[in-house]
């Protein structure tokens, strides 16, 4: 029997910057969710990750998006994925170039949005894959993968309700308290218009 070939640590990253976190538009070694990989002999794959918030409803979604990209390479063994919290991840574990286009870290962000006026109004369309995955495709034609929560709430961007009413809405829809989910709201709001997915806040036209 011929011994399967052994698979690298690059191989196993290759595949994991294309597993896209869905709340934000950034693959997830980039993001700096990876901890560590190990490769043993017989190619079966421990890696240690972590999530960007201990609430955040998308572990099972992300570890299973993990498992099927490594799978795709040949002579994978078994497949484990550890979530842990210890470091906690932070900002800082991005990759710097993307936080830079990200405007993470910057004194004042991309949009400025006021909370009690600006109105979200969604735009881009969305793309059911053949493996079940879902994306958000913008007006250039650049997708992004997301899951069925990130679409609802694209969805629920429909220009008649400002960032505060969406923060009441799915408070009391996921029974979360009001300031954790207006936080993760406007985080959101903020990637879905750096990924061009909504239409920006209005600017003062200049005197």
């Amino acid at each position: 029997m011929v011994n399967p070939q052994q698979i690298s640590k690059e191989q196993v990253f290759s595949e994991l910057r294309k597993c896209m976190d869905p709340e934000v538009p950034v693959n997830v070694v980039d993001l700096g969710l990876i901890y560590g990989v190990n490769v043993s002999d017989k190619n079966d794959v421990d890696i240690k990750m972590t999530m960007t918030t201990r609430g955040c409803p998308l572990h099972d979604t992300l570890v299973g998006d993990v498992k099927k990209y490594l799978n795709k390479l040949d002579g994978i063994g078994l497949i484990n994925v550890e979530i842990v919290w210890d470091p906690p991840w932070s900002i800082e574990k991005m990759n710097p170039a993307v936080r830079e286009k990200l405007g993470y870290g910057k004194p004042s962000l991309r949009f400025q949005i006021d909370y009690n006026t600006f109105l979200p109004l969604k735009k881009g369309k969305m793309l059911q894959q053949e493996d079940g995955s879902i994306s958000l495709v913008n007006e250039k034609e650049q997708g992004f993968m997301v899951n069925e929560n990130i679409v609802n709430f694209w969805n629920s961007c429909d220009g008649n309700k400002t960032i505060n009413q969406l923060a009441d809405s799915f408070s009391a829809k996921l029974n979360l308290p009001r300031q954790q989910v207006e936080q993760e709201v406007v985080q959101l709001i903020q990637q879905l218009l750096e990924a061009e997915l909504l239409n920006p806040p209005s600017t003062p036209t200049p005197k």
